[in-house]
């Protein structure tokens, strides 16, 4: 079931939950030349931020209603080069590039320590982020992919461009440019190292899945304290089919581990 926030008298109301009015502001964060988009809800709790890292073809915007029912904490979420508003650079697109992207960006909102939350392909620029620098992440929450960076196959553009952007209208969500660069310079790379953070793995349990049970084990062997959440309605697209719920576990972890 899809919920639909709506602005009534200053409040943000979804049934019968409501909570207090929240300000939004668009920034740009520079890195070597490109400039990257990302909307911060600023500082208006002592509640931990959280960093959200969207999927491969997503924007910031399209975090607003996940934002809004998190409020009052503070949330800052990002679009990656070539999505949304952000710059398209003619080349930069593996996994350091992304990962840069996100370093940008918590200097920029001068992000201290933080929840680190992502989905999709988000999730190996999230795990990329994180083996570097772990220190700054209070906890991380990783959405229906595996722990690894995915290469692209030489038909993978072209099928992406035809057979998913045009037909869905999402080409000003990702750029062309960004999409034929992802599949030349993306190189696999499958993560291995150890996680200490807690961390939340959600995954969908119907057909359409990116995430195993071989992938789920992966984690396990990676992350120390881990709890993993499946929702039984979903494919990969858990928010479409159960945003409720999806919001409602992605809030209680945060709340279970904030410093």
């Amino acid at each position: 079931m899809i919920i639909t926030w709506e602005l009534l008298d200053g409040r943000y109301s979804r049934g019968e939950r409501e909570v207090e009015p929240m300000t939004t502001t668009a920034h740009f964060a520079q890195n070597n030349g490109v400039e990257i988009h990302y909307l911060d809800t600023g500082e208006q709790s002592p509640l931990t931020p959280v960093l959200i890292c969207p999927g491969l073809s997503e924007t910031a915007a399209e975090y607003e209603e996940l934002i809004a029912y998190l409020s009052p904490r503070r949330c800052v979420v990002l679009s990656f080069r070539g999505r949304g508003q952000s710059g398209t650079p003619q080349s930069g697109y593996d996994l350091e590039d992304h990962v840069s992207d996100m370093e940008a960006v918590v200097r920029a909102s001068g992000l201290k320590k933080f929840h680190l939350y992502a989905y999709s392909r988000g999730v190996s620029y999230a795990l990329g982020y994180l083996q570097h620098h772990g220190g700054r992440v209070q906890s991380v929450i990783v959405q229906d992919y595996p722990a690894q960076h995915k290469a692209m196959s030489e038909e993978w553009a072209e099928d992406y461009i035809h057979n998913y952007l045009i037909p869905y209208e999402r080409t000003s969500h990702i750029r062309s440019e960004a999409v034929w660069g992802i599949q030349k310079e993306s190189r696999q790379v499958h993560f291995q190292y150890g996680i200490d953070q807690a961390a939340l793995v959600l995954r969908g349990l119907l057909e359409g899945s990116l995430l195993d049970d071989e992938g789920v084990q992966q984690y396990s062997q990676m992350m120390t304290q881990i709890t993993v959440e499946g929702f039984e309605h979903s494919d990969h697209d858990i928010r479409s089919a159960e945003q409720d719920k999806l919001f409602d576990v992605i809030q209680t972890f945060l709340n279970d581990h904030d410093v």
